[in-house]
């Protein structure tokens, strides 16, 4: 899965080790709380989309404020906004969802 993060896949800390496969990838996070949400927004999205897979995450934010993401499967996007509380989602609203655009 392709992310804009070289250090936690959620918050881009680079202290801890902690690895989980998300997705069928082994991906690196800080804590098991990142990981925990970072998994369980990837859920979200595929429940809400009815995707089997998840491609790409784009993630803008923080902890306190929620996070603004873009996510991608094949052709298709969704943008959307949540929060988390000790790694479950306590708020998750889509911005936007349909086709990326042809580069």
């Amino acid at each position: 899965m392709k992310r804009n993060y070289e250090g936690c896949a959620l918050c881009d800390a680079t202290w801890g080790d902690y690895w989980r496969e998300v997705e069928g990838e082994r991906m690196f996070f800080c804590c098991s709380i990142c990981a925990d949400a970072f998994e369980n927004m990837v859920k979200r999205v595929k429940k809400e989309t009815g995707w089997n897979r998840v491609e790409s995450v784009t993630i803008d934010g923080n902890y306190s404020r929620g996070r603004n993401c873009t996510a991608t499967s094949g052709k298709e996007r969704i943008e959307y906004f949540f929060r988390h509380e000790d790694g479950r989602i306590t708020e998750f609203e889509i911005k936007s969802q349909g086709t990326s655009p042809v580069p």
